[in-house]
């Protein structure tokens, strides 16, 4: 076998390959590694274990998850790593990407590597099953309620709620807080009466709506929300008033980082790219108002009524993406549950926007009220300098800090994955950038 050089020879050499490409590792460097050590497994049972609770679920025992999940600890030297502030696919704790790699050529015992097993295997059932469970969990999900892995992201989603919601004439209102909104609401025309009760495009998407600030027609069936807004900053922090009608929610930015009341909720969706793991894996979640709406006639595929009945499981689903969303929720069950996410993301927006607010050097872009805690917009006073930044801030080691192409400026993502001291090394190349150009 030759992978674009000499010829490997076992497992071994092809994990040390990977391992090299992944973490830009040097030959020399590869001694940080024992192979032999990402190649064990411990004696754990993982067979799938008999249902238990939710109807529809089979859970498994373990409170971050995986029965006794294998938590092999290679000593990878994150050579090469950035302080990464990409908007998505978003930086994961190192801790998750070493557990994930290790999977790789052995997935719990199976014999089956993590991008080899077979989505109905026994081994697979126990993830996607451990995923769901500890999606209750970490957000409280009430027991009538569904739990979906799909796929085709968020920009499936803004076709499909309405599809599954409405029929041709039927309303829906929507808050347009940005482009993401706007696409929801675009999407959500081609199947009923779909208009914005209100929309910031005007003001340059700087804030979201207050209470009182809109209405709501009363023959609209929900209201559909983007609860944070990747391209320009800005965030519900209260929950927004639907008055009285069901909520629709695309989470995907701030899903599990931020408080979220799921039984006030009758739709919540969100790509996984950002907060939950890696890209491909679209979260979805449903009450019992959600699945009554439910009709004849639909795409088999663009149906929830379809993935429901088969457990997430109706085609083939991204197995190796469920996995890494599993052991997301296991890293933030260990790490102090949604509060603790909650309170690490505050204390990294407050760093940052302390320093954003300390001179006049730097424009933020959202409102004060309005300021997303995973995504911070701004510009510099003197834009001609935001290339020199951004430059300058790739040779410190930082990377994913240019502005969506269509906005501008600079943006900095903190999801859960990125750790406080990323936003601490920010901040201190920015003081010192400040000082020799302010």
């Amino acid at each position: 076998m030759r992978l674009g050089g000499p010829e490997v020879r076992g497992l071994a050499q092809l994990v040390d390959l990977y391992v090299d490409a992944r973490f830009g590792r040097s030959a020399l460097e590869r001694g940080h590694v024992h192979v032999a050590r990402a190649l064990q497994h411990d004696e754990a049972d993982a067979k799938h274990v008999s249902a238990s609770g939710h109807s529809k679920m089979n859970p498994v025992v373990g409170s971050d998850g995986l029965k006794d999940p294998k938590r092999t600890r290679r000593a990878v030297e994150p050579a090469g790593r950035i302080h990464n502030f990409g908007a998505g696919p978003a930086v994961l704790p190192l801790e998750v990407v070493e557990e994930v790699a290790a999977t790789l050529p052995n997935l719990l015992d199976s014999g089956f590597g993590l991008l080899e097993v077979s989505h109905r295997s026994a081994t697979f059932q126990g993830v996607i099953d451990s995923a769901m469970e500890q999606i209750r969990r970490v957000m409280s999900v009430p027991d009538d309620y569904e739990v979906l892995f799909l796929q085709g992201g968020a920009s499936t989603q803004f076709y499909m709620t309405a599809l599954n919601l409405i029929s041709e004439g039927e309303k829906a209102d929507f808050l347009v807080t940005g482009v993401w909104s706007q696409k929801a609401l675009e999407e959500a025309g081609r199947v009923g009466d779909a208009v914005a009760a209100w929309d910031d495009a005007d003001n340059g998407f700087r804030s979201v709506p207050q209470d009182g600030e809109y209405s709501i027609r009363e023959e609209a069936k929900y209201v559909h929300y983007t609860s944070n807004n990747t391209l320009f900053g800005t965030q519900y922090h209260q929950l927004p008033d639907s008055c009285g009608k069901p909520r629709v929610v695309d989470a995907s930015s701030d899903i599990c980082g931020v408080p979220i009341d799921v039984a006030s909720h009758d739709v919540i969706y969100a790509g996984a790219q950002k907060n939950l793991g890696a890209s491909g894996v679209t979260l979805v979640i449903l009450s019992p108002w959600a699945m009554s709406r439910g009709k004849g006639g639909l795409p088999t595929m663009l149906d929830y009524n379809t993935h429901v009945s088969k457990g997430s499981m109706f085609n083939t689903p991204n197995t190796s993406g469920i996995y890494v969303l599993d052991r997301v929720f296991a890293w933030v069950e260990r790490n102090g549950g949604l509060e603790g996410a909650i309170e690490r993301n505050r204390a990294k927006a407050a760093l940052l926007y302390g320093q954003l607010d300390s001179s006049d050097f730097w424009r933020p872009h959202a409102s004060g009220h309005s300021r997303s805690v995973m995504n911070v917009t701004w510009r510099l006073a003197d834009e001609n300098l935001e290339a020199a930044f951004i430059r300058q801030a790739e040779e410190a080691g930082m990377g994913g800090l240019k502005g969506h192409r269509s906005v501008g400026g600079i943006r900095a993502s903190m999801y859960n994955g990125c750790p406080m001291g990323s936003v601490e090394a920010l901040v201190s190349f920015m003081q010192d950038f400040e000082g020799a150009n302010g």
